[in-house]
C-alpha cells in the first residue's frame, strides 16, 4: 500500500514588541526552531511586525503600511523558506496607492511568492478599530497549491464567518490556516471570547473535515488614542485542530509557543470524501446566503 502524503504543520505563539526588526527576529527564531523539529508549513500570527495599532486611530500609523512588492518582510521570509524548504504565510499591512489592506503573502518552500490574500471580514469595535485602516479586501477566498498541500488563508475576524471556510475547501483546500490577534475587550475587562474563538473554529475542521490552524498573540499592549491609553491582553490559544473539529495541539495564554501536528492528507481525502458533505450540498438552496436580510438578493 502506498504510503499516504504526509505534512507537518505549525503554529507560532509569541508576545509582540513595537519594534519591527525584534519582532521579525522573533518569528525567523521560531520558524527556525519549527523547522528543526519537522515542520513543513509554518504560520506566524496577524501582523506580526508589531504591536495591533488597531485599538487606535490614527494618521500616523498608516506610515506603518507598505507596497506588496518589495516590502522587507516578506523578501526576507523568501529568503528563509528557501533556505529551510518550508512554506511561510506572511502577515503584513499593505499599502496599494490609496487603498490598504490587512494581507497574507503566501511564500512556497523554494521561496516563491505564490500570490495574496487581502483580508475580507473588517471588523469595528472597541479595541478592534481595523475600518480604520483597511479596505475590505478585493481577493475573494483563495486556495494556494504549495509544495505541501493545497491551502487556504484567512485572517482574524474571518475566521467567524463559515462561508469563508467552506468556500475555501470548494476550492481545493486541505488545510485552514488563520493568523490572528485576539485578547480583551477594552470596552469590558469581564468578556472573553477565547473558547468561542476555539469552538467556531473546530466547527470549521469538523464541518469541513480538514485540519485547521490558527495562529495568535499573548501578552499585554497599551496604545494612546484619542481618548488616552487603551489596553488589550492577548490571549494566546493557538492550536492546531484535526479535520473531525478536535484539538491535536494547543498553547496557553501566556507562553511563547511552537505547535506542531502531522497529517496525512490522503487518508483524511478519503474520510471527507465518504462522509458525504460535499456530495449532498444542495447549492440551489442557499441562495438566501446572497441576501443580508434573508430576502433581497444583494448580487
Amino acid at each position: 500500500m502506498e504510503k499516504g502524503r504526509k505534512v507537518v504543520v505549525s503554529a507560532l505563539q509569541f508576545s509582540c514588541t513595537d519594534d519591527v526588526s525584534t519582532n521579525v527576529a522573533t518569528a525567523e527564531r521560531l520558524v527556525r526552531a519549527a523547522h528543526a523539529k519537522g515542520a513543513n508549513i509554518i504560520l506566524i500570527q496577524e501582523l506580526f511586525e508589531g504591536y495591533y495599532f488597531c485599538q487606535a486611530q490614527r494618521e500616523d500609523y498608516f506610515q506603518r503600511a507598505k507596497p506588496y512588492k518589495g516590502h522587507p518582510t516578506i523578501l526576507r521570509m523568501q529568503k528563509l523558506a528557501k533556505e529551510l524548504g518550508v512554506v511561510i504565510p506572511v502577515s503584513f499591512f499593505e499599502e496599494a496607492n490609496n487603498a490598504h489592506y490587512n494581507s497574507v503573502a503566501v511564500i512556497d518552500a523554494d521561496g516563491t511568492d505564490l500570490g495574496l490574500y487581502r483580508k475580507s471580514h473588517i471588523p469595528d469595535g472597541p479595541g478592534y478599530q481595523e475600518k480604520f485602516y483597511f479596505n475590505p479586501g478585493d481577493t475573494g477566498f483563495k486556495v494556494f497549491q504549495t509544495k505541501f498541500a493545497t491551502i487556504g488563508i484567512a485572517i482574524c475576524w474571518d475566521q467567524w464567518f463559515p462561508e469563508a471556510a467552506r468556500a475555501m475547501v470548494l476550492q481545493g483546500a486541505e488545510i485552514l490556516f488563520y493568523p490572528t490577534a485576539i485578547g480583551s475587550e477594552p470596552q469590558d475587562q469581564g468578556l472573553d471570547s477565547r473558547d468561542h474563538w476555539k469552538r467556531v473554529m473546530q466547527g470549521h475542521a469538523g464541518a469541513n473535515l480538514v485540519p485547521l490552524v490558527a495562529s495568535n498573540r499573548i501578552g499585554k499592549e497599551i496604545i494612546e488614542t484619542e481618548h488616552g491609553k487603551s489596553e488589550i491582553t492577548f490571549y494566546g490559544n493557538s492550536f492546531i485542530a484535526g479535520p473531525t473539529g478536535e484539538i491535536i495541539s494547543a498553547a496557553d495564554d501566556k507562553e511563547e509557543a511552537l505547535l506542531l501536528a502531522e497529517f496525512d492528507l490522503d487518508k483524511i481525502k478519503s474520510k471527507r470524501k465518504g462522509w458525504g458533505v460535499f456530495r449532498d450540498r444542495r447549492p440551489e438552496l442557499y441562495k438566501v446566503l446572497l441576501t443580508l436580510d434573508g430576502n433581497s438578493p444583494t448580487l
